[in-house]
């Protein structure tokens, strides 16, 4: 059983899949801002801590927008769809060499807009401001 408001069925799925991408893709970005961390050097002090932050800012951002979106929070559908938009220019710009790398941050950013902008998401987190 489900609580009023929160969707179910496929539009459950598909945002509990989403979030589940979402939330490696945050990992993504802790796991970077670890490793930006460890190269700081003393020529580039001010832009490694920088970077770092920003980082983990976007993966803390990125978690928590996954967290609300999974349990049927709408407003949390709007960071997540800018983010994969973002991503998959930034896919387009590492297209070239390694071959791999431009489809395996463009895959993801791809699943996670088809499971966010579905019809049976959009229909339950709209039918969740009806009321």
């Amino acid at each position: 059983m489900t609580s009023p408001g929160r969707p179910s069925g496929t539009a459950k799925i598909l945002l509990v899949s989403a979030a589940a991408i979402v939330s490696l893709e945050a990992l993504t970005f802790g796991v970077l801002a670890v490793l930006e961390l460890l190269a700081v050097s003393s020529e580039r002090v001010g832009l490694g801590v920088g970077a770092t932050i920003f980082l983990l800012v976007v993966a803390a951002g990125l978690a928590w927008a996954a967290s609300r979106v999974a349990v049927g929070e709408s407003w949390a559908r709007s960071p997540l769809v800018l983010a994969q938009l973002v991503q998959l220019g930034l896919a387009w710009n590492f297209r070239g060499d390694p071959a791999w790398l431009a489809p395996a941050i463009a895959l993801p950013a791809v699943v996670v807009l088809v499971c966010l902008l579905a019809p049976p998401v959009t229909r339950a987190l709209a039918d969740d401001h009806a009321v």
